[in-house]
Formats: C-alpha cells, structure tokens, sequence
C-alpha cells in the first residue's frame, strides 16, 4: 500500500518509507500473494454485485508489490499504478502481463476510462480530508460511466482498535523476514494514526539485521467517506468484509468526465 505520499509537513515523507524504496526487496517475504486469494474473491464478488455492466478492465492506484492484483488478473485486463518505482518492480515479478505505470494517486490522470477503480489499502496515507478527496476525484475521472469504484482502507474511525499483529515468511533464496505490527494512535483527536515495524530480516548467508518502519495513516469516519464519495459524482455504500474491514463501493453515474 504506497500509492498516495504522506504531507511532508508534520510526518515523514513519502520517500522515507523504508517497505516501499530501500527495503521493498522484501516485499514478497511480508505480505505474499498467497495470503490475498480469499481477499481476492471476496472483492470480485462485492464488484460485480455491484453493477449489471461489464467488467473487463482495473485500474487500481497504489498497486504496491501486486499481491491482490496476482488474483485479480484472471478476472480482469489490470493497469497497476503507484507511486514507488521499486513496489512496481516487485509487482512485475508476479504480474509480467499487467501495465505498470508510475503516479500518485491524488493526481494522476492518464486519459483513459477503465470499468472498475480499485484504491486497496494504499488509501491509508491519504492523511487530510483533502488527500482522500483529491483521490477520489482521480478515480471518478478514471471510472466510465455505469463503472464501479472500491476503496477499502484499513481502518475508519468506527472501526479502529489498537493492536499488534506478527507474520513472516521464508524464501526459496534462504532468506527470511518476520516482523512485529503495532498499530496505535497517539492523538485520537486528529486524523492520523501510527504503524510502527519491526523487521528481521535474515540474508541468505544468515545475517539477521533489524529495522525499524514508521507509517502515518489517516482515519476518518463513515458518513465523512460516504460524503466525499457523492462529492465526486460516485453513488456509494459501505459494507464490512469478512475480516471486519470497511468496503466503499461506488457507481459513476452520468457522463465522462474531463481529464485535463
């Protein structure tokens, strides 16, 4: 989840996200296509239900390293979008078929109409009500008419519960990761909360080496998203998926709008 850059002002930037540029390598060892397949079917299910009209091309902004994308491909003609070369060089490993452009997802627009919009949980660090605007806008205008648009951020404010969470695979390489999430919120008074990493990371000859990954995210409350939805013409709801995360699934009405 890397698609959008953290305000400089007040956190840390986009480029010192250590998971998506220096150590995205290891991407694949946290967070693998094998553990987004039911993700996958769940999503696909929720996006059809959502329409009658086709469904045969995504675009989804902040892409990452294409863990989803690697099972939603077999459903739909996929471009992969986001905003850390080195996620979409992990992402090509899986998804050699997928187009893989570079953008941030607050501005970009490519000049084209795709029948769903996906923003997975890249949307996180879209940490002012602006950011989420401005990136809803970018999908709107991505999203043809009678198409459909899905946001699924981790948390909204109804939602969010402190809590630690742990994982990690092996490589075939002899590598390894396993890592410690703490999630919590310093100031539930504002509209951000903190993810803090802790990685071990062992090298192929054994090494074991220990880093540390700070991550800003915004958190906002249901009727807030539903707003900002119908702000960019998007006829939305909300649901919980199985895992108890919010899903906002929109429909684009009306005529196609201008990418300027």
């Amino acid at each position: 989840m890397s698609g959008v850059s953290p305000p400089h002002e007040g956190h840390r930037g986009h480029t010192a996200i250590r998971l998506y540029n220096d150590l995205a390598g290891w991407w694949p060892l946290l967070s693998p296509a094998t553990e987004y397949e039911d993700e996958a079917a769940d999503l696909v299910g929720r996006l059809r239900d959502a329409t009658s009209s086709p469904q045969a091309t995504l675009l989804e902004l902040g892409a990452g390293g294409g863990s989803l994308a690697f099972h939603l491909k077999r459903h739909y003609r996929m471009t992969l979008t986001d905003l850390a070369p080195a996620m979409l060089a992990v992402s090509r490993t899986i998804n050699p078929e997928c187009e893989h452009l570079v953008g941030d997802m607050r501005s970009l627009r490519l000049g084209r109409h795709f029948d769903v919009v996906l923003v997975h949980d890249a949307i996180a660090y879209a940490t002012a009500p602006a950011a989420v605007q401005a990136t809803l806008e970018t999908a709107a205008t991505h999203c043809r008419p009678g198409g459909t648009l899905a946001v699924l951020p981790d948390y909204i404010r109804e939602t969010f519960a402190a809590q630690t969470d742990h994982g990690g695979h092996d490589g075939a390489d002899g590598r390894g990761l396993r890592y410690l999430e703490w999630i919590w919120d310093p100031d539930p008074a504002d509209d951000t909360y903190l993810v803090d990493y802790a990685l071990l990371l062992r090298a192929g000859n054994g090494t074991v080496t220990v880093e540390h990954d700070r991550h800003v995210e915004g958190l906002f409350g249901r009727d807030q998203w539903l707003g900002w939805f119908a702000d960019a013409g998007l006829s939305a709801g909300s649901d919980s998926d199985p895992w108890g995360r919010e899903i906002f699934v929109g429909v684009r009405s009306g005529t196609a709008r201008r990418q300027d």
